[in-house]
């Protein structure tokens, strides 16, 4: 590779080029992973304020052993 025509200024200038892009991706992941997180934090907030299931207790034996597949 042949760098005799770049100058110093405009290998510096590439450089904090670079170095702004990574960190604006850094940026980016970043606030993704705290929205992600939030998602997450809200959905099992949702399925704990889900009411709990009746019990099956003291129900028939047969109670839900078979599916009327019939319209």
């Amino acid at each position: 590779m042949d760098i005799s025509g770049v100058s110093a200024a405009g290998a510096v200038s590439a450089a904090l080029a670079q170095k702004q892009v990574y960190a604006e991706g850094d940026a980016s992941v970043a606030m993704f992973k705290k929205a992600l997180d939030t998602q997450a934090q809200n959905a099992m907030m949702l399925i704990n304020s889900l009411p709990q299931t009746p019990t099956t207790q003291g129900l028939p034996a047969n109670l839900g052993n078979h599916i009327n597949t019939t319209a």
